[in-house]
């Protein structure tokens, strides 16, 4: 075990060297361990045989999955676990908060700037006429992308719907239904023109023809949300509905092995068994529990001044 797992001292330590950064867990891999990170992706996704049949009906009818259930139960994870056992690309991933509006997640078009670069064109040469090309100021969002239409769906996810506005459910009803919508900023300009929009998530160009994005097959649509409030019955009876449960003993054991290896996941059942028992009274994520076991399989010791720390309720307010 290491002598002093602390990094910082505080105090009046003098300022110094780290000699040997700790490696991250590989849930926190980024630049040139990215796809280390990635193949931490393409791990299996627990669940449960009447789980995967509600995913399964989702598929078959082209509706929403709505995924409820409390945080770390792998809402957000299932939609790129769909995603990379049918090989449906990279998810499209909208993430909602409260000043998130419909139009936001269809597309974005920067009026201000293609004003200001018509401007400057004209200072640059008074005798120049030419409109800088609509299309370069477009963007479609994660919702718009995954209506372009395919032969095979993009899967899009959703995440935290029940951040959003309270009209916003209702919002995506129409949307939803019709599988297309339209860029009023390019209907304008005829029925025939195509412009060339940016897809979200690449620097892909697509052609947009009359304005009206309009899908070929349903993008697979995975909506979480955290339960913080209900969602309109109109809503509801368009979506396919999936509760995740907190995982078992037996699947936190799974899921500590598969992120931190066999080894590891051996000389953790005495953690998981502790996790349980303040589960039971307290709000806590299997994040926390994959923490606590990374930073004793990394030397820290983990006492239960540690373990207060890590094991802190998601409920509690600090005073």
């Amino acid at each position: 075990m290491a002598t002093d797992w602390r990094l910082f001292q505080g105090g009046d330590t003098d300022p110094h060297d780290v000699e040997t950064w700790p490696a991250a867990p590989p849930w926190r891999r980024f630049g040139d361990d990215a796809r280390q990170r990635d193949e931490r992706r393409g791990l299996p996704y627990l669940i449960s045989d009447e789980d995967r049949d509600v995913v399964n009906m989702a598929l078959h009818l082209h509706r929403p999955l709505l995924v409820t259930g409390r945080p770390g139960t792998g809402k957000s994870t299932l939609a790129r676990a769909v995603a990379r056992e049918l090989r449906l690309g990279e998810v499209l991933h909208w993430p909602v908060n409260s000043r998130s509006t419909l139009t936001e997640g269809l597309y974005s078009y920067d009026a201000v700037g293609r004003l200001r670069e018509a401007s400057l064109k004209q200072r640059a040469d008074a005798t120049a006429g030419t409109e800088p090309d609509i299309g370069d100021y477009l963007r479609l969002g994660a919702l718009g992308t995954a209506l372009l239409p395919r032969d095979r769906p993009r899967v899009l996810l959703v995440d935290e719907l029940d951040k959003g506005d309270v009209d916003l459910p209702n919002d995506l009803l129409t949307v939803f239904e019709e599988g297309q919508f339209e860029i009023p900023e390019l209907a304008r300009l005829g029925e025939d023109r195509t412009v060339r929009v940016q897809v979200a998530g690449s620097r892909e160009k697509v052609g947009v023809t009359g304005g009206w994005v309009s899908c070929r097959v349903f993008p697979v649509v995975v909506i979480t949300s955290n339960g913080e409030r209900e969602f309109p019955p109109a809503f509801l009876r368009r979506c396919v509905r999936l509760d995740l449960k907190q995982p078992d003993e037996q699947q936190l054991r799974q899921i500590v092995t598969m992120h931190l290896g066999e080894e590891v996941g051996a000389r953790a059942q005495e953690l998981i068994a502790h996790f349980l028992t303040l589960r039971t009274e307290r709000e806590l994520a299997t994040d926390q529990l994959l923490n606590a076991v990374r930073l004793r399989a990394a030397g820290v010791r983990v006492d239960q001044d540690v373990l207060d720390k890590l094991f802190r309720s998601l409920n509690e307010v600090d005073a």
